[in-house]
């Protein structure tokens, strides 16, 4: 397991909505963006909550992605 941490940040307005998160609580972050988009007090959308949950996917591959390419560097050593 990995203790690197992912960040996603995004501003609208006055408002900046900022996500820190790792494999342990990647779900749990993916949550938190559609309760943020269902607070009619927040100009988070729906539409902000799908494009965040995907980026949220997207660096959860890419992480993978490169902790197999370490995994595989390292056992040719």
């Amino acid at each position: 397991m990995t203790n690197n941490i992912n960040l996603l940040a995004l501003v609208k307005g006055e408002e900046k909505y900022i996500f820190l998160f790792n494999d342990q609580n990647r779900k749990k972050t993916l949550r938190q963006l559609g309760r943020f988009a269902s607070d009619p007090e927040l100009s988070f959308t729906w539409y902000d909550a799908a494009v965040m949950s995907q980026n949220v996917r997207k660096l959860t591959k890419i992480e993978q992605a490169m902790q197999s390419r370490y995994k595989a560097i390292t056992a040719n050593e």
